[in-house]
């Protein structure tokens, strides 16, 4: 199952996030990534805070939708939805702060642990990169990007 678009308010959402920090720091990504990307914020599913959208389709014939960039305010942690395949990434993360990473998205305890400014740059960088390259693999008909602007 595909995590779509949904029409609860992101920021009703953050609202009610029990934990105090991690309600705070998310006040902080909504306004930080309104800000670098110029997107306003969707709620992908019950807990994905996404800015921007593309639509990817693979070689394989596979395609759907996602968030371009985004986060995720969960009960243990952030996890924010900010890299690029391959090595494209390695030069924010060894500046950002404590982190963890997975494939997809990065893990940080608080926004505290890291520079935020050096985020803000790798979340840039990983926005622009996937509105314009993403899965444009040969044979996969490219992307096509959509957008809901501010």
């Amino acid at each position: 199952m595909q995590t779509v678009p949904t029409e609860v308010d992101p920021r009703s959402f953050v609202a009610a996030v029990e934990h105090p920090v991690r309600r705070a720091d998310a006040e902080v990504l909504l306004e930080l990534f309104a800000d670098v990307t110029g997107q306003e914020p969707v709620m992908w599913g019950p807990s994905i805070i996404g800015f921007g959208a593309y639509h990817y389709r693979y070689a394989s014939g596979r395609e759907g939708d996602a968030p371009a960039v985004g986060f995720s305010p969960r009960k243990s942690n952030l996890a924010l939805y900010v890299l690029m395949p391959g090595e494209r990434c390695a030069g924010f993360l060894a500046r950002l702060g404590k982190h963890k990473r997975s494939v997809a998205c990065l893990y940080v305890n608080k926004l505290a642990d890291i520079d935020i400014d050096v985020l803000r740059e790798l979340m840039a960088e990983s926005y622009q990169y996937t509105m314009t390259v993403m899965h444009q693999e040969p044979g996969s008909g490219g992307v096509t990007s959509r957008a809901r602007p501010r």
